[in-house]
C-alpha cells in the first residue's frame, strides 16, 4: 500500500505562484511513477505532471508544460508541483498519485490516489 497526503493548495490571483506538496508513506517505490492529475467541477481527472522515482524524468500536459514544474525529494519521500503564472483556467482539485510504472500520463496508470487539495485561481 501506498499512502498520500497533499498539502499547499490555496486561492491565488492569476499570474501567481503556488507549491504543492505530497508526502508519501508505504511499500518501496522502486519503479513506481508519481504524478499530479486535476480536476475541475463538473470534467473528469486530467493529467498535469509524472516524474518517474527511480529516473529523472519528467512529462507535462500542453496546457501546464513551461509554466509548472515538477520535482521530488527522496529523503523526505516527497513529491512537489510548482505552479507559476497561474490562469484561472488552473483551478481544480489537484491530486497526487501513484503507479506502478515510471511513465505515467493516464489515470488507467494510477494505483493509489491522495485526498486532493483546492487550487483556485481569479481573474
Amino acid at each position: 500500500q501506498v499512502q498520500l497526503v497533499e498539502s499547499g493548495g490555496g486561492s491565488v490571483q492569476a499570474g501567481g505562484s503556488l507549491r504543492l506538496s505530497c508526502v508519501v508513506s508505504g511499500r518501496t517505490l522502486s519503479g513506481y511513477g508519481l504524478a499530479w492529475f486535476r480536476q475541475a467541477p463538473g470534467e473528469g481527472r486530467e493529467f498535469v505532471a509524472g516524474i518517474g522515482w527511480t529516473d529523472d524524468n519528467t512529462g507535462y500536459a500542453d496546457s501546464v508544460r513551461g509554466r509548472f514544474t515538477i520535482s521530488k525529494d527522496y529523503g523526505k519521500r516527497a513529491v512537489y508541483l510548482q505552479m507559476d503564472s497561474l490562469k484561472p483556467e488552473d483551478t481544480a482539485v489537484y491530486f497526487c498519485a501513484a503507479g506502478p510504472r515510471l511513465r505515467i500520463t493516464t489515470a488507467q496508470a494510477i494505483s493509489y490516489w491522495g485526498q486532493g487539495t483546492q487550487v483556485t485561481v481569479s481573474s
